[in-house]
């Protein structure tokens, strides 16, 4: 029996392609360009985790819990399952789109307080491989390189 261990999947690609678009793990300062991409709550009760840092950095506003305010941009993450998650997701890679000036570092929203693995949340932002303006976690590009 032969043992084949390659890839046949035609979408796979390597995870050193997208090494120039990974987020760092600690953002403390951005360019005039750049914008944190943090999870939320829909109450936008910004109070722990990047959210938290998004306010005291990054120019969020406590009772805005989706999108863009100052130099950030808010995906509610709890409110329910991945599946809740997703059409904010979507949302937010259209408006990316739309803004190719901006470069959008995403943290690893949903990791953190909302208690999510990079293994459920990656996958929402497959529509993101080809948005070059999109940054995500390492962790992330991880699992979209091998859908």
């Amino acid at each position: 029996m032969e043992n084949n261990t390659q890839n046949t999947n035609t979408n796979y690609r390597e995870l050193h392609e997208f090494s120039h678009r990974f987020t760092p793990d600690h953002i403390r300062s951005l360019k005039d360009n750049e914008i944190f991409v943090f999870g939320s709550n829909l109450q936008g009760m910004h109070g722990g985790g990047a959210a938290r840092v998004a306010v005291e950095r990054f120019g969020a506003v406590m009772g805005q819990g989706v999108g863009l305010q100052g130099q950030s941009y808010a995906i509610p993450t709890m409110q329910g399952g991945p599946k809740t998650i997703l059409p904010y997701v979507e949302e937010f890679i259209q408006f990316a789109q739309q803004h190719s000036e901006l470069t959008f570092l995403v943290t690893k929203i949903g990791c953190g307080i909302a208690g999510f693995t990079p293994q459920e949340i990656a996958p929402l932002f497959a529509g993101a491989v080809e948005v070059e303006n999109i940054h995500l976690p390492e962790d992330f590009w991880k699992e979209l390189v091998l859908i």
